[in-house]
């Protein structure tokens, strides 16, 4: 046998360190001389150590079936739970599992990675996920559980890991971070290819880029892919054509479509009730109190009054939105029919009415006057100035309020059937009633405040509104 001296180690500066052995073997038949390369990209955030020359004797039989990879974070106990695969969603289910970060994966055991490792099948790997191009990002919309954060691979995976403990947590997700942020350069420099992978048993360094590359070409060389090339090109164009001509005709349409008003004129568009501007309402209808709003205050008082929790307990939705159709159809109304025997569906519906106005009954330019006027401390004072408050209104909303208060107050009237005290209907008619015009303050300051000023209109009814027939 023809011996060959192995060449000193060659070591280059800590960005570019590079370690190359050659190692031969001559055959009795004369065969050239085998060598074998291995280059390892060092971590950018590490220091350096010295290349142990002897790393074959090293003991690897833990990790000779599987992959020898550079490991970022030792284990440590997590919550998991995937809830995506190729975009696809999936069930969520929590789960603990042993999570180790290396080289730019994850990998994931149900038990400490050497118990792991020890009963892994031949030929099996961990379930494991590669954070190349992967998003990291802490949610708190995907699971009710704290400290949690969100991990999105290329493929379209989701995980999720989460721990009680919001150091640990932190620890993994920067980690995590890093490790993807080294990858993503990494696979920006290399154009785009794959995380290379150093095998256990030997110091040669393979890389998928040439082979996916290979592949690329190989598809690329074949004429039949030409050829649809050439199809989706000419198919685009001619797309793009058609779609020309559909902006132009769209154009044209617009600028000759009929304004609302002649639509209105010809019945072929309708106005609504519900969301309707209430002024606007009573001048269509011409009337000062909508007569949706006269029907269901009639319909309440004629066999609802003794309802129990009426205004509190809501109806079926479902029946109140066909309700709602209806009305804005301005299809006949019955309420003595079967299908509204429920009088909640009744009440549900007025209610719904006030919430969908453009501006609610208590105009907006109104609130902070009636506010300040509900922080008077003396009583009559107090009334007056929302009596005098009262009276500013626009007609359609002053007979609107005062037809609503008088009913409201013979609702409190049956208050021992009904189970309705004044604070129980100031809490459903305050934030249906008004609202700010822009949510600049204390949303729960301001319903404290609209509570008040319906419980106390309420109260005093008689002294604010007058007489009901006046």
């Amino acid at each position: 046998m023809q011996n060959v001296s192995k060449p000193p180690a060659l070591v280059l500066p800590p960005h570019g360190a590079v370690a190359m052995r050659i190692k031969g073997s001559t055959t009795s038949t004369g065969e050239r001389l085998s060598q074998t390369k291995s280059m390892v990209i060092p971590d950018l955030d590490t220091p350096q150590k010295q290349i142990n020359r002897h790393r074959r004797n090293q003991s690897q039989h833990n990790v000779g079936q599987g992959l020898q990879f550079h490991v970022d974070l030792q284990g440590e106990y997590l919550n998991k739970a995937k809830i995506s695969e190729g975009g696809k969603k999936l069930r969520k289910n929590w789960t603990s599992a042993w999570v180790v970060l290396c080289s730019g994966e994850l990998h994931f055991y149900k038990e400490s990675k050497q118990e792991a490792l020890a009963n892994l099948k031949p030929g099996c790997k961990p379930d494991g996920v590669n954070l190349c191009g992967a998003v990291i990002e802490w949610t708190s919309e995907k699971s009710s559980r704290k400290n949690v954060f969100q991990i999105t691979t290329r493929s379209g995976d989701e995980f999720l890991l989460q721990s009680d403990d919001y150091a640990t947590i932190s620890k993994w997700h920067d980690a995590i971070k890093r490790a993807v942020d080294r990858s993503s350069s990494g696979d920006a420099r290399s154009g785009g290819g794959k995380a290379t992978i150093v095998r256990s048993n030997s110091t040669e360094c393979l890389s998928r880029q040439a082979s996916d590359s290979t592949k690329i070409k190989a598809k690329e060389s074949k004429p039949e892919n030409r050829r649809s090339i050439m199809f989706k090109l000419n198919y685009s164009a001619s797309d793009s054509a058609d779609k020309n001509g559909v902006k132009n005709r769209l154009k044209k349409f617009i600028s000759r479509r009929p304004s609302m008003k002649t639509l209105q004129e010809k019945g072929l568009i309708k106005d609504c009730v519900f969301g309707c501007h209430l002024l606007t309402l009573c001048q269509r209808e011409g009337t000062t109190v909508p007569r949706f709003v006269q029907l269901c205050v009639k319909e309440v008082e004629k066999r609802g009054l003794e309802a129990d929790g009426i205004y509190r307990v809501s109806g079926n939705l479902s029946t109140i939105q066909k309700l709602r159709f209806l009305v804005d159809q301005e299809e006949e109304l019955n309420l003595d029919d079967s299908q509204w025997e429920d009088i909640h569906v009744i009440t549900g519906a007025l209610k719904m009415f006030f919430r969908e106005l453009p501006e609610p009954l208590f105009p907006f330019r109104f609130f902070d006057a009636f506010v300040e006027a509900i922080k008077i401390k003396e009583q009559k004072q107090k009334i007056q100035a929302l009596k005098k408050l009262v009276h500013q209104l626009p007609k359609p909303n002053h007979n609107t309020m005062k037809l609503l208060f008088h009913h409201l107050l013979r609702v409190l009237t049956k208050s021992r059937q009904n189970l309705m005290s004044s604070q129980g209907i100031s809490i459903v008619f305050g934030p249906t009633l008004m609202w700010p015009e822009l949510d600049t303050g204390n949303m729960a300051v301001n319903m404290v405040y609209q509570n008040q000023i319906v419980e106390f209109m309420l109260i005093e009814c008689q002294e604010i509104f007058g007489p009901e027939g006046k």
